[in-house]
């Protein structure tokens, strides 16, 4: 689950400065004698839409071992250390991906990320919370839930529908503060004026938030692959039991990032429809269980 609210939160921050940047430098190329130029604006959102996702994808990982104090496993001191990069490596060659880094964070909370731009080039890392409250077959299934997410190229897959995102926002952010500035503020010329700059950054904003309804719709589907290729890895019981186990953690303090929060592999407890439920990157534990239960 961290994975995600890192690459969210750093994906808006990106599309806010490249839409500042397109909107004082870039928008010339955009307005003409008849004003705005729908096809440009449009070529112009997706090249930078696609850019902006991009660009949170290649720091990803940088940015997830700063935020969470990942210490990376160089060469293992202990013998947890060296049963945590044996266990990886042996997942890692069962899916045929590149040897991931390997980390422990501090956080009392049991929880687990992987992350990185490639299949080839990802970070696995589990708290030490996570260590100290599970079995070594639940930490186990853990870490194979983590490997399937960079196996089915869950991140490769989150950029390019953020960027097609991030591209429909700047266009429809543009049109409406294109729209404001011609009938609220009047602005007969031929340029872009003040309602245009201001309007169409702050719906940058609104509508970006809006729209992760649907990055999130995709997170809860992958959870529900990462379960099945945890249950294929480290077995299907031992997946069930570390779900299971991680129902606990929401009693438990908790000193992730907000930002982070998002990229774990627990979750709340919430249940049933609610406007809130449109924006959660997991589905309940609960609903993971059970699918896994059904499972084949």
């Amino acid at each position: 689950m961290m994975r995600i609210g890192l690459f969210l939160l750093t994906n808006l921050a990106v599309m806010v400065v490249l839409g500042i940047v397109m909107s004082v430098f870039g928008m010339g190329s955009v307005y003409g004698a008849g004003g705005l130029n729908i096809t440009s604006l449009m070529v112009m959102c997706f090249a930078y839409g696609i850019i902006g996702s991009l660009i949170s994808l290649f720091i990803s990982k940088w940015s997830a071992k700063r935020a969470m104090n990942v210490q990376v496993i160089e060469s293992p001191a202990t013998a947890t250390e060296k049963w945590l990069v044996d266990i990886v490596t042996k997942q890692a060659k069962a899916v045929k991906i590149g040897m991931p880094e390997v980390g422990i964070f501090h956080n009392p909370q049991p929880n687990a990320f992987a992350t990185g731009w490639n299949k080839n080039n990802a970070l696995v890392a589990v708290s030490s919370g996570l260590l100290e409250t599970m079995t070594p077959d639940e930490v186990e299934a853990v870490l194979a839930h983590e490997i399937g997410h960079v196996a089915n190229g869950d991140m490769v897959t989150l950029a390019l529908i953020q960027g097609v995102v991030n591209a429909f926002v700047m266009f429809f952010a543009r049109i409406i503060g294109y729209f404001v500035d011609q009938v609220v503020f009047k602005n007969e010329s031929d340029r872009p004026g003040m309602g245009y700059f201001l309007t169409s950054m702050v719906m940058d904003l609104v509508l970006g938030v809006l729209a992760s309804a649907i990055v999130m719709w995709f997170s809860r589907l992958r959870e529900y692959r990462a379960d099945e290729m945890g249950a294929k890895l480290a077995g299907k019981q031992n997946m069930i039991n570390a779900l299971a186990a991680l129902k606990p953690a929401s009693q438990m303090p908790d000193n992730t990032p907000e930002a982070m929060k998002a990229f774990a592999i627990s979750s709340g407890q919430s249940q049933g429809f609610s406007f809130a439920n449109l924006f959660r990157t997991h589905p309940t534990l609960d609903d993971r269980i059970e699918a896994l239960q059904k499972a084949d």
